[in-house]
């Protein structure tokens, strides 16, 4: 029977992954309406992001290839886990701030695609995925933790400590 959890794991992974290839295609190649790799270089320069332009690519690639990833159901624990850390760095550099609803630009759309993205990497992908259909079964749950855990060290030392310490070198405090 094709209408069954795995069917819905299918329309889930399809949409949300293809709008974060659409998302990603706008930083990488300026498709949609895009300002490229420029525009994203400039956004990371904003969020006090150092160095800009590798952040870029990281932040846009990440989306990019974890939004193939999840709708493929390709490396389903790294495709989400990519997502996952993209919204990260959106809730804490640019959504934080301004609360949890979304009407006033605060964490509640990223917040949901972070959670898509993390019962996927939790569930699985599915029968309907290129991970079932190649038998590409990654050891779990150690794969998908250890990737998130690796994901949040990266968020944590990148995007927090850094640019505090690139603000306190700019101030003259001590780090």
């Amino acid at each position: 029977m094709l209408m069954n959890a795995d069917f819905g794991m299918l329309l889930l992974r399809l949409l949300v992954g293809l709008l974060f290839v659409g998302h990603g295609s706008q930083k990488v190649f300026g498709w949609f309406g895009g300002k490229g790799m420029a525009g994203q270089t400039a956004a990371m320069e904003r969020m006090g992001l150092q160095p800009a332009h590798a952040w870029a690519w990281v932040s846009a690639l990440g989306e990019l290839l974890g939004g193939l990833g999840l709708a493929t159901g390709l490396l389903t624990p790294f495709a989400a886990t990519l997502i996952i850390g993209s919204m990260l760095v959106a809730i804490v550099r640019v959504h934080w701030p301004k609360g949890l609803w979304n009407s006033n630009g605060g964490i509640e759309f990223p917040l949901t695609l972070a959670t898509v993205a993390f019962v996927t990497g939790l569930t699985g992908p599915g029968l309907y995925s290129l991970d079932y259909a190649w038998r590409l079964a990654l050891p779990e749950p150690v794969t998908y933790l250890a990737a998130l855990a690796a994901m949040v060290i990266v968020v944590v030392v990148g995007v927090v400590a850094m640019p505090r310490a690139a603000r306190q070198r700019q101030s003259g405090t001590k780090v």
